[in-house]
Order: structure tokens, then C-alpha cells, then sequence
């Protein structure tokens, strides 16, 4: 082997040592975030209501809500849509299916916002 060639090949060894460097760096950036706690929350719909007839509301008092009942529900996290999904029964307990997730650049507008 000639020296272009060796000068070559450690060439090539030290950018993939800098590449495996900068990619260890990133995921210990983002291992950072892993430990966040966020907050999500289902919308199953909104409505609004005059406070005199808030300070009616009773047990058994129906709130009827702007969505109807099989359209999708919205999933926020820290109160911005993400997705949006379908209500489902787990034994007694309430879940949420996902349906479909929010665009990228769409969920990056809405941080703005």
C-alpha cells in the first residue's frame, strides 16, 4: 500500500470517528428530553355555555358538544393538536386509538402560534 493510499484511509477512519462523535453528542442531547413530563390531554369537543346556565348544570345535565359523536377526537400535548384519534373501551377503562398524527411542519407552525 502506498502512502496516498494510507493517507486516504486514515483520512477516511478519522471522519467516520467525527461522524460517530457528532452522532453520540445528538443522542445525548436528545436523551436530555426523554425525561420531560408533558401534558395530554383528549378533546372530545367544545361548547359554549352562558354562566347562568353553568350554575344550572346538576347531576344528569347533558352538555351537548360542537363534534358529533363519530367524528375523531383531538390529542394535545401541552395544548397543541398532535393527532387525533378514536375513543375505545379497554375492560372499564377509557384509551384513545390514534388515527392519524399532525404534519411536521404543521405541529412546527402551531408552536409559533
Amino acid at each position: 500500500m502506498d502512502s496516498e493510499q494510507m493517507i486516504e484511509q486514515q483520512m477516511l477512519a478519522e471522519m467516520q470517528a467525527q461522524e460517530q462523535a457528532a452522532a453520540k453528542e445528538k443522542d445525548m442531547k436528545i436523551d436530555l428530553l426523554f425525561d420531560l413530563s408533558l401534558q395530554v390531554s383528549i378533546e372530545l369537543g367544545r361548547t359554549k355555555m352562558l354562566i347562568k346556565d353553568i350554575l344550572e348544570l346538576q347531576r344528569g345535565s347533558v352538555i351537548e358538544l360542537e363534534k358529533l359523536a363519530s367524528e375523531p377526537v383531538d390529542i394535545l400535548v401541552n395544548g397543541k393538536k398532535v393527532a387525533e384519534g378514536e375513543v375505545v373501551v379497554i375492560e372499564k377503562h377509557f384509551g384513545i386509538r390514534i388515527t392519524s398524527l399532525i404534519e411536521s411542519a404543521e405541529r412546527l407552525k402551531n408552536l409559533g402560534a
